[in-house]
């Protein structure tokens, strides 16, 4: 990307898309490639505290209708999006796979309701990547990997309870919302496949042709 001197692409994709168990594959991998994510069992132990937060944000925020503003929930997911931000600059020649960045975080305070929120104007100026990969899933196949919305939280579903309606209602419109946010950049679609060697392998090869 003009003006880009971050060597880095992007994995994003809805909910069950099969991300971590992908990105969890190349990072086993000899590949050079960093690989930042806000997963659980990827963060070092000195940022164990956005674990910690993620799981309240999903329960105390989230969880709990009305009790707390749109624009609360955009500042809480503000703290990953700016720990992805942070761990880029620290290596900016490193070729460098992200795990969805502020793209989906965005998307879903978008779908909460704090489309209007600054918070979300100043994620769009962080540094862009050169590539986005979208790792499609059919909602449909999404909702069996939930084990019928039995894993579900509440950022990833309509509703006050899971349900396949909700659910599939809710997934649509993340696809949409994300597509939006990443529609001025290069994209390349990866396939849903049932494997999850074979969706790193796919991932693998077109990070091999964009990074080098």
């Amino acid at each position: 990307m003009p003006g880009n001197s971050l060597a880095f692409c992007v994995l994003v994709g809805p909910d069950y898309a099969g991300k971590s168990s992908a990105l969890s594959r190349l990072r086993r991998s000899d590949l050079p490639w960093r690989i930042l994510s806000v997963d659980d069992d990827q963060l070092a132990p000195e940022h164990a505290l956005l674990a910690r937060l993620r799981r309240d944000v999903v329960r105390e925020v989230a969880g709990r209708a009305g009790a707390w503003s749109p624009d609360f929930l955009a500042t809480m997911l503000q703290t990953a999006a700016v720990h992805l931000r942070d761990r880029l600059a620290e290596q900016p020649a490193t070729p460098t796979v992200v795990d969805s960045y502020y793209y989906k975080l965005l998307a879903k305070a978008r779908l909460a309701g704090a489309d209007g929120s600054a918070l979300l104007g100043w994620w769009r100026t962080f540094p862009q990547p050169r590539r986005v990969l979208y790792l499609d899933v059919a909602p449909e196949v999404a909702w069996q990997r939930s084990g019928a919305g039995a894993a579900l939280n509440r950022l990833e579903h309509y509703g006050e309870l899971p349900n396949w309606d909700g659910f599939r209602r809710y997934q649509n419109d993340l696809a949409k919302t994300m597509h939006d946010e990443i529609s001025h950049l290069p994209v390349t679609v990866v396939q849903q496949q049932d494997d999850p060697d074979l969706t790193a392998e796919s991932i693998r090869k077109v990070l091999e042709d964009e990074l080098g």
